[in-house]
């Protein structure tokens, strides 16, 4: 259960055993601050409430609130007020305070309005979250393709998503890992809650165990307050680890708590903590070769591998490149104002042409540069780059396998014979000795469109 979080910043210790009194029990926590650095310094997004006391030493209730607000702009605060005051109370609710309480207050009315304003609170996060997943709820439209094998793995996506199950995601660099787990999320009865991603490469070791478990007050350097970490944020949700392999072994153990116990115990303290998270995982390279190396933990590996989805490289599903191709021309266009609206049948070839070792990474890169270049309503070639062109004037050059130098060569073929009768197939088949049924089943496995 997600604790309510509730801040009080008030100096006197009579009030403090009041609060003490009244939020207790493990529904709860209480942080008390008693001056303004205290309070800069105890506040978090987390939190859900704050109690702020009009006269505080050194400061004003209404200085502190402005404060807060400029590194929390959704910061709640109700103000106590004591007789004389409350025309300052009514300039912080101006200012845009929730509501104020005078001094000698009910305990149960402070109550009561705490628990509203943090129901209110969550409830719009709620909305807001379900407002923005929901639309994902039955559609795919991040993910564009038609081939056979996008197809296959989209069923797998419908098919697992509401389950609880970990699903390890493995492809190339750029072959869309983290689309597909956000697909899982969003497909899932998860979907109203939390998704964290956090790529495992690129955040130090360190830093990545405070930013997942959270962390306790005093817990290291810089430590001036706890902190609730990705798992406790996540609580309900999911959380997707990009190129997992690089996770320190001590990471690893910990992950594998969770996957286990449920249950994560934040640095520098000694309480444990439920979650219910789902876990999603990606790698772009071979996990069980680590594993076999020591260099990955076999259990958490085969925790992990419950479900296995492979992405395949772009360059084996070659008949989604158009359609990829379409749909960053026309979101990179209109985000940049341009009047680009098509693509060249030459462009287009270079495209169908190239191995593209980054895959889709690299194809979108390279559409947003076409773009931003062209000066007309059509992309020609020399809007492309000089790595892309190059591999379109060899065409067998650097093409991958035997079969992939035959698939080029005979994209090559077919491409110029359709030009050569204007697209004629029936036509195109004669000059090349082939039937029309062969030819079309050629054009439709080559991807290869007008």
């Amino acid at each position: 259960m997600k604790k309510k979080i509730v801040h009080l910043v008030d100096d006197e210790i009579v009030i403090h055993d009041i609060f003490k009194r009244i939020f207790i029990g493990p529904e709860y926590e209480l942080r008390i601050s008693e001056n303004k650095p205290q309070a800069k310094a105890n506040h978090t997004p987390e939190v859900d409430v704050v109690i702020m006391d009009q006269m505080i030493p050194g400061s004003s209730g209404l200085e502190i609130f402005k404060e807060l607000k400029k590194d929390d702009p959704a910061v709640r605060v109700i103000f106590l007020t004591a007789f004389g005051t409350i025309e300052a109370a009514i300039e912080a609710i101006q200012q845009g305070a929730l509501d104020y309480l005078q001094k000698p207050f009910s305990n149960v009315d402070l109550k009561h309005r705490v628990d509203r304003v943090i129901r209110e609170k969550r409830l719009g996060q709620e909305n807001t979250q379900l407002k923005k997943t929901l639309g994902d709820r039955f559609a795919f439209e991040n993910i564009v393709g038609r081939s056979p094998l996008l197809k296959k793995i989209l069923g797998i996506v419908e098919s697992v998503a509401d389950s609880n199950s970990t699903v390890l995601i493995t492809g190339e660099s750029g072959t869309g890992k983290e689309l597909i787990a956000k697909a899982i999320h969003s497909h899932s009865n998860r979907r109203a809650m939390p998704f964290h991603a956090f790529n495992s490469s690129n955040i130090p070791a360190n830093l990545f165990e405070s930013l997942l478990f959270g962390y306790k007050k005093g817990a290291y350097t810089g430590a001036v307050s706890d902190k609730k970490g990705a798992f406790e944020e996540a609580d309900g949700g999911t959380m997707f680890f990009d190129e997992i392999a690089n996770l320190s072994d001590e990471t690893q153990a910990k992950i594998l708590r969770v996957l286990q116990e449920k249950e994560i115990q934040p640095l520098g303290s000694n309480q444990i903590r439920k979650v219910d998270v789902r876990i999603l995982a990606a790698s772009n390279i071979d996990l069980l070769a680590k594993v076999k190396s020591g260099e990955f933990r076999e259990d958490l590996y085969y925790r992990l591998n419950i479900i296995n989805i492979h992405l395949p490289p772009l360059r084996e599903r070659k008949e989604d490149i158009p359609l990829l191709a379409e749909a960053f021309l026309k979101r990179f266009a209109g985000e940049n104002g341009k009047n680009t609206k098509a693509m060249s049948p030459k462009f287009l070839r270079a495209l169908l042409d190239y191995n593209w070792p980054g895959n889709i990474r690299e194809l979108q890169n390279t559409m947003l540069r076409a773009v931003l270049l062209s000066s007309d309503e059509t992309l020609t070639p020399e809007a492309l780059s000089p790595e892309v062109l190059g591999v379109s004037d060899r065409r067998l050059e650097g093409a991958g396998g035997f079969n992939e130098k035959v698939d080029a060569y005979k994209r090559q073929l077919i491409c110029e014979t359709l030009e050569k009768t204007n697209w004629v197939q029936n036509k195109a088949a004669a000059d090349l000795g082939l039937k029309p049924s062969t030819l079309y089943e050629l054009i439709k496995r080559l991807g290869i469109r007008k």
